[in-house]
């Protein structure tokens, strides 16, 4: 039985998850939680997709990201899956947002502590924001990779 309260000084939800129990997330990991942002697959053969797949052996939290980028190096979309906790749907779903629009370099320079900050998770869950920068430069490697045999193949077909 979920129960929300919410105190009007404070940005926290409490959240009862067990008897007894109670946890504090902020409502921008409860907001991107309840509402997560560009959730999916692109398609992961396609040359222009990058896809990294992260995960946290620890707690078992498993990420997917995946990135689209055009001819002019500019990330068009991005989607993720998600299994873990809302702090990790939460990350993910706020590093695609971030993804989006930026080019290769600046979407490299996202930071797990830019995440973290953002969503104020506590240092227990900080671990999911480095997940997601984690999968942001999985994407970007497995989309580079693919260039790279994309060049590869059009000089050996010259």
């Amino acid at each position: 039985m979920a129960m929300a309260l919410r105190k009007s000084s404070s940005l926290l939800v409490n959240r009862r998850l067990l008897p007894n129990t109670i946890c504090s997330y902020h409502r921008k990991v409860v907001d991107h939680y309840e509402n997560p942002r560009n959730v999916g697959s692109l398609d992961k053969n396609a040359k222009n997709v990058g896809t990294g797949l992260v995960g946290a052996p620890a707690c078992g939290d498993v990420m997917k990201l995946q990135i689209e980028v055009d001819e002019n190096g500019k990330i068009v979309d991005a989607k993720f899956k998600t299994f873990g906790c809302g702090s990790a749907i939460a990350s993910s779903s706020l590093a695609t947002e971030w993804v989006k629009g930026k080019s290769i370099d600046e979407a490299l320079r996202i930071k797990n502590t830019d995440i973290a900050k953002e969503l104020s998770l506590p240092p227990v869950k900080l671990h999911c924001s480095m997940l997601a920068e984690d999968a942001i430069k999985a994407a970007l490697s497995d989309y580079k990779i693919k260039q790279q045999d994309r060049e590869k193949n059009a000089k050996l077909s010259s």
